[in-house]
């Protein structure tokens, strides 16, 4: 009986008040759906609530960090909040005078790669407005828990907080790296640091350590960066078990070049071999692979859309590394100090894994599994794991993803990218029905809708999930 009264409750409440939306995770992802949703509707607009407990909507950990040394990675005219204005950011600095203090910002080609907090702050100075009017009301407190209530979602936060909403938003960020096995053994050492995400990590490095790096990715990349900008002056030995790293960016300017779309791939193979058959093309007319991998990413959600989920699953396995490598290029100016660092013979970049490690003091040893060599015994002072982001625990990372997956509300996507959903970001439920009022913002979806790691996918994306909330919010307004 109390349950049945409390449906009706809901129920009569939702049919007096507003829609409302709650969104967990203010980083781009989020905020970018809060900003485009509440720019869509202005006739009986929902209620938007962000749940994030940074002081600034959109900035979230990519671009909240004051790092000198961390810069975007894509050129200023490139990235926007706005897709159909894709110089909006470099507008915005421009009016703001924003890198008046940078000089290196600017490239002798005439681009611009600013500082990762100058983009925190162009999204955060967008959503300000909204936040002031009450538009948008950001919630600065973290999620603990979250609970299907009828129709409703019941969200509870750490602040005390407890609210019911129509609809929910899931952009949330990746999970913690996962580190090698083998490296707790390192559990409690004073220079192993597991998340270089986190403030202040780096500053138990001391300025003449031995440093071991276990991954070559973009992070790796800023932490050497950030490190030189430090005094940092001891060797570095960076590892991946294929030995890539990070490129830069093209030598000169280049349009897409390739064609992917007329003749669309149905297995890994075969899109493998499209994309090497149009690089070669490329060369012979005077461009380099930066071009077809521009078409690609271009191309990604229609390519992503063709390939069957064993196929996406191989790429996941065999071919992600070497894209990773070649769409997420390092900002010139953090090219730089990799190139500084490798020609000067402190820094090795090497094709191995980490096998057996051993503490003596605070002196660690560790034996290099190298690809096709001879393991090789080394002795650092330092580790820093930048393995990236472990997708595959998104749903163990935080306690209200683990509730809504054991109470079959979420289920990790097939290609471990992810959370499972629909070509609409709908979640799909463990019995593979999708939930309209439960959606998923960002990289969360990449399993579904492939290339979603990028700025100018990111944001979208959010518009397109902004569009799918403004169409359920107004069918719900007209149901009321």
């Amino acid at each position: 009986m109390k349950q049945d009264s409390a449906k009706s409750r809901h129920d009569t409440d939702r049919r007096t008040r507003r829609p409302l939306v709650a969104i967990i995770g203010g980083g781009v992802s989020g905020a970018g759906v809060a900003y485009h949703l509440a720019r869509s509707i202005t006739d009986r607009p929902p209620a938007i609530v962000v749940f994030e407990p940074r002081r600034e909507l959109g900035r979230g950990l990519a671009y909240d960090t004051t790092d000198p040394a961390h810069r975007i990675n894509v050129p200023a005219a490139r990235m926007s909040l706005l897709p159909d204005q894709p110089e909006d950011f470099l507008e915005w600095i421009g009016r703001n005078d924003a890198v008046a203090d940078d000089p290196e910002a600017h490239r002798l080609d005439g681009s611009l790669f600013p500082r990762r907090h100058v983009f925190g702050s162009y999204i955060a100075s967008a959503l300000t407005p909204l936040v002031q009017s009450g538009t948008v009301r950001h919630r600065r407190a973290v999620v603990t828990a979250v609970c299907r209530d009828g129709a409703l979602w019941e969200i509870f936060d750490s602040q005390g907080g407890q609210i019911f909403a129509d609809f929910l938003v899931i952009a949330t960020s990746h999970p913690a790296p996962s580190a090698p096995g083998a490296l707790r053994a390192l559990e409690g050492h004073p220079r192993f640091v597991a998340d270089s995400t986190v403030a202040g990590a780096l500053d138990v490095v001391r300025p003449d350590d031995r440093l071991l790096i276990v991954g070559n990715g973009l992070t790796a990349a800023d932490i050497v960066a950030s490190l030189a900008r430090t005094g940092h002056r001891g060797p570095i030995t960076s590892i991946s078990r294929r030995g890539l790293r990070s490129t830069g960016h093209a030598p000169f300017p280049q349009d897409p070049f390739g064609e992917f779309d007329t003749a669309p791939a149905h297995s890994a193979t075969a899109l493998l071999q499209s994309v090497r058959h149009a690089i070669a093309q490329a060369k012979t007319a005077g461009l380099t692979w930066h071009a077809v991998i521009d078409q690609v990413r271009g191309h990604g959600h229609a390519i992503w859309q063709n390939l069957p989920i064993a196929e996406r699953c191989r790429i996941v396995r065999h071919i992600r590394p070497y894209w990773d490598v070649h769409r997420f290029r390092i900002a010139p100016q953090v090219e730089d100090v990799l190139e500084r660092a490798i020609a000067q013979g402190r820094m090795e970049v090497l094709a191995a894994s980490v096998g057996r490690v051993q503490r003596e003091g605070e002196a660690i040893h560790v034996e290099l599994q190298r690809r096709h060599a001879l393991p090789l015994k080394k002795s650092y002072d330092a580790v820093v794991v930048t393995t990236g982001p472990a997708h595959g625990g998104i749903l163990e990372s935080q306690a209200w993803l683990a509730a809504l997956r054991d109470q079959s509300h979420l289920q990790l996507d097939p290609t471990g990218l992810g959370i499972a959903c629909s070509e609409r970001a709908e979640a799909i439920a463990a019995d593979g029905r999708p939930d309209p009022s439960l959606l998923i913002s960002g990289p969360l979806a990449r399993g579904t809708f492939g290339e979603l790691m990028g700025l100018p996918q990111i944001t979208e994306h959010a518009v397109f999930v902004a569009g799918e909330l403004a169409a359920q919010v107004a069918t719900l307004s007209r149901c009321a």
